[in-house]
């Protein structure tokens, strides 16, 4: 299955809070969308790696996404090394993504850059023609695959955006795809430990940094991402 977006993510939620609308925009827009989850989720403190599991399924199919793959790395743990990178790479030679979408740079948790590292370098030395791989149930060598295009996604931090995607209309969507995770977030009725994203603070923020990026390019609602590249367009009229 050749994919048009791969997002990725450190743990099950994260692609939801970082870019849910925009997938949702892209899949409406006809798409073909995937998610990886790095890790389990499993040293979070509210919930199992069973509940997020399901969760993640749940929310995979409230965003209609085409496949979704866990990689089961250790959460926490998980480290950007030959093993760990030649993983990730067999992903993007299956799916083929033009595009990348991936943890922020740098971030509260410790395996949010570290997995934005990974999957940067991954995406880089999937293009390389003398590293070999092969899946597991199939005897063919992989062909080499490269991303057009690698974007992070903004998570705990306010880190500042190099683009911001219009997602108006597609919030009531990403909103939904985050309270799959029944476990991880806000609910009054809960008797779980509170968590720095278990808090109604969190939840309504949301929804208010999403307001706030579509005011600055406005419209209702945005999503932001940084580069690490500069965005080439055919002509300045093509930017809103």
């Amino acid at each position: 299955m050749k994919l048009d977006i791969l997002a990725i993510g450190a743990h099950p939620d994260d692609v939801e809070l970082g870019c849910a609308a925009t997938l949702a925009k892209e899949i409406a827009n006809g798409s073909q969308v995937g998610i990886i989850d790095l890790t389990r989720g499993e040293l979070g403190t509210r919930g199992t790696a069973e509940t997020r599991f399901e969760e993640a399924n749940n929310a995979a199919e409230i965003l209609g996404v085409s496949v979704r793959v866990n990689m089961e790395f250790a959460d926490g743990f998980f480290v950007n090394d030959k093993t760990h990178q030649l993983e990730l790479i067999k992903m993007i030679r299956k799916f083929k993504p033009e595009i990348v979408i991936c943890n922020a740079i740098d971030d509260r948790h410790i395996d949010h850059a570290k997995g934005s590292q990974l999957v940067c370098d991954a995406c880089f030395l999937s293009g390389l023609l003398k590293i070999d791989t092969k899946l597991e149930d199939d005897d063919k060598w992989q062909e080499p695959w490269r991303p057009k295009q690698i974007y992070h996604y903004i998570q705990w931090k306010n880190l500042e955006p190099d683009v911001v995607v219009d997602v108006s209309g597609f919030m009531d969507k990403k909103m939904a795809s985050v309270m799959a995770y029944k476990t991880q977030f806000y609910d009054k009725d809960s008797k779980e430990p509170i968590t720095p994203i278990a808090t109604k603070n969190f939840t309504d923020n949301i929804k208010n940094r999403a307001i706030d990026m579509g005011r600055l390019i406005g419209t209702d609602y945005g999503e932001g991402y940084t580069v690490d590249r500069y965005i080439a367009v055919d002509s300045l009229f093509h930017l809103k």
